[in-house]
């Protein structure tokens, strides 16, 4: 078997804000950016990385889901607690000091793991919970 990462998704509740912190603060391409009644899907990733991408998407917009459902989604996403995404990098002071000083909300300096791994932990517009890890 041969499976490769191609898209993981992450929810958004303002497409420009976030679409300004992926593409402006973190430096990912555009790769789509699709409109479809008032909502927007936004398609982003690594230049290096043409095969992988990160989905910014309507979180709300699944069929089938309840009003309660949606609000649950909504609450969850103002904690930061319904999504998240792990990132390497090779320079993670210098990655942390330019999230620093976008004005990122940092939840967690550059900070040696017990696990093994030095990482730092910041939230996107949406709350969404990023974690870069310095790669070696």
């Amino acid at each position: 078997m041969d499976i490769t990462i191609h898209s993981s998704f992450l929810p958004h509740t303002d497409p420009d804000a976030s679409l300004a912190f992926y593409r402006d603060v973190l430096g990912f391409e555009v790769r789509l950016d699709v409109g479809y009644e008032g909502m927007r899907w936004i398609t982003v990733g690594p230049s290096r990385q043409p095969d992988t991408a990160i989905v910014l998407h309507p979180p709300t917009a699944t069929p089938g889901l309840t009003d309660d459902d949606k609000r649950t989604i909504l609450e969850l996403m103002a904690k930061g607690s319904f999504f998240g995404v792990n990132l390497a990098t090779p320079d993670l002071d210098g990655t942390f000091a330019k999230l620093e000083g976008s004005g990122a909300e940092v939840v967690q300096e550059p900070t040696e793991q017990p696990y093994g791994l030095r990482d730092c932990a910041i939230r996107d517009p949406a709350g969404n919970m990023i974690r870069i890890q310095e790669s070696r």
